[in-house]
């Protein structure tokens, strides 16, 4: 997967000099130490990281960890005091007025908490703002602003006013509005919070919707870790202004790799967490003929062609009697096979003790083995303190 976004060394004081705080955080100051020495608040700190183009990247901390500034100073909402912000290579840093304002136009868009909707403009003129600002034809932003409301579900509302609208709707106009310009980057600056439960969930699901449709780079920044572990194919963890973890959500929750982010894993279901994928056994055979090859062990198996798609299951009596006598069953034994994304909750309800459960690929390969004590094992299984990504 390609690289979209680059963030380097990055840091913000919020002074007007940061040159003496920089100084003491490059050598191995705090944000409180900066602070105690000279008033400067601290907002980013020596901060790294790569987001794929295409991921769902969330950026999570709680109050005063920056990840709201570290989402600002991405499209210089907040003017970075040292490092380097590069999107598709280009530096967005020492861009001048004009450079920046072209970037923000045409490649990054943003979805704030609060809608920040135009009150006296109707819904579709909301949409097409931005579109505007970039000057393009009437008839064409309007065009383009009805097919994005199409997309989000908000066809029928398009000549209302935002007053006339429900939270969740109005934000999926903003949303809307920032989908309209078609950017390389989507910034949403905890774009849910606002919301009622309910609203939320469902705006997570659409969001979720949407980017199976649009494969967007979304750069998401939240609070709340099952709202990360939900939306994120990956999840940067920050406290005091610094990034403390960063890995895939299923990563940071085996290894958090600190107290803090440990606190944020305790309450997590992990069975609607994991995937098939993240406890399958490669399988082993034990058997080969020009009936096929056989897969499997104790708990059970499979009988596969040679393309390696299954065409039987075998008990784990049946492959030992295989393994002793070296003929197959007459029978052709039933079997479950489930997708690699299928989450261990799914999987749970069709696996039985005496037969295994066959992991596939999306061309029906066979690539894994699951049984009953694995999945019970990494549910039950308790976070280490190593770091993995």
């Amino acid at each position: 997967m390609s690289e979209r976004l680059r963030i380097e060394n990055l840091y913000k004081v919020f002074t007007k000099d940061p040159t003496e705080a920089l100084q003491i955080l490059r050598g191995g100051g705090t944000k409180d130490s900066v602070f105690a020495k000279l008033g400067q608040v601290v907002g980013l700190d020596d901060v790294s990281l790569s987001v794929p183009a295409g991921a769902m990247y969330m950026i999570m901390g709680l109050s005063g960890s920056g990840k709201s500034t570290l989402a600002r100073c991405v499209n210089r909402l907040n003017e970075p005091s040292a490092g380097r912000i590069l999107l598709d290579g280009q530096d967005v840093v020492p861009l001048d007025e004009k450079a920046l304002r072209e970037v923000r136009r045409t490649r990054m868009s943003m979805v704030f908490q609060h809608f920040a909707l135009l009150p006296n403009k109707r819904v579709i003129e909301n949409v097409e703002f931005g579109l505007k600002l970039r000057g393009v034809a009437p008839a064409q932003r309007r065009r383009r602003a009805e097919e994005v409301l199409a997309v989000v579900g908000l066809a029928r509302w398009g000549y209302h006013l935002p007053h006339e609208l429900s939270g969740g709707m109005r934000q999926r106009v903003g949303l809307a509005r920032a989908l309209a310009t078609d950017a390389d980057i989507l910034i949403m600056d905890e774009a849910f919070s606002a919301l009622d439960p309910l609203i939320r969930t469902e705006m997570q699901d659409e969001l979720l919707r949407l980017q199976r449709t649009l494969n967007k780079t979304i750069l998401f920044i939240t609070h709340d870790f099952q709202e990360a572990l939900k939306l994120g194919t990956r999840i940067a963890i920050m406290s005091e202004g610094k990034l403390v973890r960063e890995g895939t959500p299923q990563s940071i929750v085996l290894a958090p790799g600190s107290d803090y982010v440990a606190a944020f894993t305790r309450e997590i279901d992990r069975a609607r967490l994991f995937d098939a994928r993240s406890v399958m056994k490669s399988p082993a055979v034990v058997w080969r003929g020009p009936a096929g090859i056989v897969v499997g062990g104790a708990e059970g198996g499979f009988l596969l062609d040679q393309q390696e798609q299954v065409v039987a299951g075998l008990a784990g009596a049946e492959i030992a009697r295989l393994q002793q006598t070296g003929e197959l069953p007459a029978g052709r034994g039933p079997y479950v096979c489930v997708p690699e994304a299928t989450k261990l909750v799914d999987v749970a309800r069709c696996c039985r003790a005496d037969q295994a459960v066959g992991v596939i690929d999306e061309g029906g390969k066979l690539v894994g083995l699951l049984g009953a004590d694995e999945i019970l094992a990494r549910i039950a299984n308790s976070p280490s303190t190593g770091a993995a990504s």
